[in-house]
């Protein structure tokens, strides 16, 4: 590190953020030989993935929960286990409903599907016909994944490259398969099981992964495409499987972190960033609120693209077709997470006693229906009378998270506004809000209100504030077809690069979106090394900045 002045301080890149997409793109960047910096404005590291105890003896995943998108080519690379990170795939999971039954889920396929035979015999036929055509779409698109999205109306080499790779792909289908992908990608989760499966519960089971995170309801377009995007995890080789971190979803970032420092970069923390500093046409570095600056002539932005060019970067640095593109770019909130520590495992008597169900994804949700009310109070501008919860206990299987006889529960609930009616949320909404998810639970688990022993009630506006995630959105984005590949954040700008030269973006408003991936902060982090490779032998790039 080279010192300028007091308040000034040199390095080949800056990344704004902490979070793991940030995380990822500076651990690439410093290996690949560069200075790199990250300036996080907690004094904490995490971004979403997270992990604190808020009351004593529980450690919470406050925000982001579950592991299973994180690809596994970006842990091999940056030696995650090896600093510390463990995914622990969990057993299964359940639906409860109305009538005192429950829908059970597992890992494995064939129970799965016997399962799923048990509430309709057709259904569980389907069943085969319906993984394969998932997994099919899956197959193509898990390899984009960690590609950059072309520009079509590029003539580049490069852009022209990755446009006839697609075409490749798309020709391997068949005719028919051809026309089943693009009916996939833009149709309702609704629609799409009614074509596989009668049975409600089902149904509803299947639709929660098209719905979580997204403000449209299970019979809106475009959802099933959201489904597949939960679809393409993988825990251990186990495609489609999930699992919790170790320790918390802070042990993602934790681990990052670890391996980052190890290659020798530097990180800030309780540094929140005023402005990306800009000088002619191209990036300087960034300024803090505390007034100090830190040059650099790359600058990656983990923050989401309306934070990162509607507040840090002044609008006169911008073309005004650009900035008016961004304004345009669709980030609604729609969830709420409500964390709980218990005294004592909640009792389910639905459940047969030491089933596995309760280490895994509980829900109560028992129709689409119900979904699209819960999405119609969203839509009202109210947090859903009765919400759609993704419901997770694991310490039933990562004891490090809690001591002896104490529970952590994470609650993600569907739905929840960023304002209510109109206006801004007050603490008596927050608390209603938060009963609403504890009625709900208590109504399936006798006693469960006697268990709490402390809860944090986090809506939109906390996730905002705390975590930098605009209107709450937790894919900093809208996963809809027309914000997906060469769309995604601002066509033109689908490369993570910027108007502004050496200013990127490395987050989940690029592809391939939203998630614990990795993937944008590693394709980001591609990039930006093929721009230097070009303009020097020599990747430091820092001493012509001023």
């Amino acid at each position: 590190m080279r010192v300028t002045t007091a308040t000034q301080k040199l390095y080949d890149a800056v990344i704004i953020g902490a979070g793991h997409n940030g995380l990822v793109n500076a651990c690439y960047l410093q290996r690949a030989g560069l200075n790199v910096l990250v300036v996080e404005k907690n004094d904490w590291i995490g971004g979403a993935a997270v992990s604190r105890e808020l009351t004593p003896g529980v450690l919470y995943s406050n925000c982001s929960y579950v592991c299973s998108l994180f690809r596994p080519e970006i842990m091999r690379d940056l030696e995650l286990p090896r600093h510390g990170l463990q995914v622990i795939a969990y057993e299964g999971g359940a639906v409860f409903t109305r009538d005192g039954d429950f829908l059970a889920s597992y890992r494995n396929h064939h129970s799965h599907r016997r399962e799923f035979a048990r509430h309709n015999a057709r259904d569980g036929e389907a069943y085969e016909r319906y993984a394969r055509d998932v997994t099919r779409q899956c197959r193509f698109i898990q390899p984009l994944l960690m590609r950059t999205a072309p520009d079509p109306a590029s003539l580049k080499p490069r852009d022209l490259g990755e446009l006839l790779y697609l075409a490749r792909k798309f020709n391997d289908l068949s005719p028919r398969q051809m026309a089943e992908t693009l009916r996939f990608w833009t149709m309702s989760i609704s629609d799409f099981l009614n074509e596989y499966f009668e049975s409600d519960v089902v149904k509803a089971y299947l639709a929660l992964s098209g719905i979580i995170g997204t403000a449209l309801g299970p019979m809106s377009p475009g959802t099933a495409y959201v489904l597949l995007h939960h679809y393409m995890g993988e825990v251990d080789g186990s495609i489609g499987a999930w699992g919790y971190a170790r320790g918390g979803m802070g042990a993602v970032t934790q681990a990052l972190a670890s391996s980052f420092r190890a290659s020798g970069g530097i990180i800030v923390t309780d540094a929140p960033v005023s402005k990306v500093l800009v000088r002619g046409d191209r990036a300087a570095g960034v300024a803090l609120e505390n007034g100090d600056e830190y040059l650099a002539r790359i600058v990656a932005s983990n923050a989401d693209v309306n934070r990162t060019f509607l507040k840090l970067v002044d609008e006169s640095d911008l073309p005004e077709s650009f900035v008016r593109q961004v304004r345009n770019f669709k980030m609604r909130g729609s969830s709420g997470k409500v964390n709980i520590a218990l005294d004592g495992l909640p009792e389910f008597p639905a459940l047969p006693a030491n089933s596995s169900c309760i280490r895994g994804d509980l829900h109560f949700t028992d129709s689409i229906e119900r979904m699209e009310r819960a999405y119609d109070d969203w839509k009202a501008g109210r947090w859903s009378a009765d919400p759609f919860l993704d419901m997770m206990i694991p310490t039933t299987i990562d004891p490090t998270m809690a001591s002896p006889g104490k529970h952590f529960m994470s609650c993600f609930v569907q739905y929840c506004p960023p304002k209510v009616e109109g206006r801004g949320w007050t603490s008596q909404d927050r608390e209603a809000f938060g009963e609403s998810v504890v009625s709900q639970i208590a109504d399936y688990s006798p006693g469960f209100r006697d268990r709490i022993i402390h809860m944090e009630v986090r809506t939109p506006h906390e996730l905002e504030e705390e975590v930098g995630l605009t209107e709450g959105n937790i894919f900093q984005g809208e996963l809809t077809f027309d914000q997906l590949l060469f769309n995604r954040p601002i066509p033109g700008y689908a490369q993570y690069r910027s108007p502004i030269r050496g200013l990127y973006l490395c987050g989940s408003s690029t592809h391939p979106g939203g998630g614990v991936m990795g993937a944008p902060g590693r394709n980001a982090a591609i990039e930006i090394l093929k721009d230097v490779s070009r303009k020097t032998n020599h990747v430091s790039a820092a001493h012509d900045v001023i």
